[in-house]
Parts: structure tokens; sequence; C-alpha cells
């Protein structure tokens, strides 16, 4: 999912309000997920699915493509400015950075991936489980580098940022070649995302984990890609409806996990960040943000 400057800043805002509960000092941003939190992971690794070439980046502070896919910042960039940490948080996979600047910020993730290994197979890209054995990696890096007493301040106190799942549904489940649709119906499979979402949470609390962000899908029958497919199909240029209805439903049950985690691991402290009706208002009512609807959009929304 790519995302324009203005629709970072506002998503950033919006994001910040509900991270702002588990603030206290952030010493540092880590994030996991796919391509709405992408800083340039997968400019390091073979995929097609890279965001290495212009417009990408025009609004960035050197003016290039970085491998964000957005033409400026994303998410993360704007929330480590607003803690007082560097105005943009590097790729782990990025050769031009080192353990002294992911000490405060570092991002794993992976555009392309999603919760189910099989997501991220499609486009081959970095899997879930490899963000995690990265971080691994960067927490024993960053015992070297800051000394334990330190790495562990880090580690337990920094903020974690999760921004993953529609490309579970949309490049897995509902593809023409998915295998997941002749295994789950569309419930099951959503139960099958949520369990390994838990697993996640579980595995990087046991790491030391204890301030993290679960962002949910976003009004995903709205993408451009799901739009241009309905209309191909004869469906009209509208979103597709089947799709968001999906989003909606996971996205509650994903804020039942929440809380359910929030009960059950002492210390924890874990936010649902709902993007789904700020971005959904973006695409209806984009006056309300500064933004110009087109007459073919007037159409669809009035």
């Amino acid at each position: 999912m790519a995302y324009n400057t203005l629709i970072s800043i506002i998503l950033s805002q919006f994001l910040l309000l509900m991270t702002k509960t588990l603030a206290g000092k952030v010493p540092a941003i880590i994030v996991f997920g796919d391509s709405s939190v992408d800083s340039g992971n997968n400019n390091q690794i073979s995929t097609v699915l890279k965001s290495n070439f212009e417009p990408y980046g025009r609004d960035f502070y050197n003016k290039k493509p970085t491998g964000r896919f957005c033409n400026g910042r994303i998410p993360p960039d704007f929330i480590s400015e607003a803690f007082g940490l560097r105005p943009f948080v590097p790729a782990y996979l990025d050769p031009a950075y080192s353990i002294s600047d992911f000490a405060e910020g570092v991002c794993f993730a992976s555009a392309g991936t999603g919760y189910d290994n099989a997501t991220s197979d499609v486009l081959n890209v970095i899997p879930l489980w490899k963000e995690v054995e990265y971080y691994k990696e960067y927490q024993k890096k960053l015992r070297a580098y800051a000394g334990k007493k330190k790495a562990k301040y880090i580690i337990k106190e920094s903020l974690y940022l999760v921004s993953i799942g529609s490309n579970d549904f949309l490049e897995n489940y509902y593809s023409i070649q998915s295998q997941r649709s002749s295994q789950y119906t569309e419930e099951q499979f959503q139960d099958f995302l949520l369990q390994l979402a838990q697993n996640f949470v579980h595995q990087i609390y046991r790491m030391g984990a204890r301030k993290i962000s679960l962002a949910g899908v976003p009004p995903m029958g709205c993408l451009p890609l799901e739009r241009t497919t309905n209309y191909v199909s004869g469906n009209g240029d509208g979103c597709n409806e089947k799709y968001n209805n999906v989003a909606q439903h996971f996205n509650d049950m994903l804020g039942g996990l929440v809380q359910r985690l929030n009960n059950e691991l002492p210390g924890i402290r874990v936010v649902f960040a709902d993007a789904y009706n700020l971005l959904l208002q973006m695409i209806t009512q984009p006056s309300s943000y500064g933004l110009k609807l087109y007459n073919h959009q007037k159409k669809l929304y009035g």
C-alpha cells in the first residue's frame, strides 16, 4: 500500500495520539510490518517489489527514492520526530546505517509481507519470522554497542510500531492462485491470522517489548488496484465493499486481541491503531483534509 505525504502526515498524527498513551521517555522507535512502514529494506533483497524509482522520494530530504512507498516520509518517521528522535527511521538492511543509528530507531518491515508466511512468498519478500530474526540480531548488536544495561532500557522503553495484514488478504487469500482460500473459509482465515498476530506479539514480548502499537488494516477495498480490478470486471470503479467489510471485521478481532493481551501479559501496554475510518474519510470526504475531489469521484460519493 502506497502512502502520499499528506496521508502519511494525517495518519501519523492519528497514530501519535494513540501511541502517546504508551509514552514515557521513548529512546527508540522499532518497526515491524509491510509497505506502510518499510523504509527501504526491500531495496536490499531480490524482489520486484521496490520503490527505488521516481516519483517515490520526491519530497524526502534528498529528493531521491529511499525505498519508502511514499513520495516523502512515512508514519514511523513522523512519530520518531514527534518523540524528539531523528526525523526518520532507517531500514535495518540499509548499508548506509549502523548500530549507532539503529540505537534510536530501526525498521525491519518489508513491503508485501504479512502475518502468514505464504504471503511473503508471493513476491519473495521478508517474512515476519525473518523480521523477528533480524530483531534478535539487532539486540545482540545493541548490547555490544551500548552495554547490557543501556540495551535493556532501550528494548523495554522503546515504542514498537506494527503495521501489517492487508497483504494477507489481497496478495494471498484473494489471489487467483491462492491455496489458503481452498484451506480456509474467510472467517477461518481471519482466525488463523489473529493467532499469528497473537504469537508475534508474544514473541517480541518475551524478547523485551512492552509498548506496542498494533495497527489495523485499511479500507483495502478502496485501494487503487482493487478499484481498478472492480472496473475491469465490470463492477464500476467504486470500492470493493466485500473487502472493506472483511477489513472491518478483522479490525474488530484485532481490537479484541489487544484487550486480551493487555489483560494477560504483565507489564505490557498495547494500543490498537484503527486507521480504517480515518482513511475511508479521506477517500469519501477528501475536502475535509485539503484534498481535491475529482469529477469521477463526485459521481461515486456525491
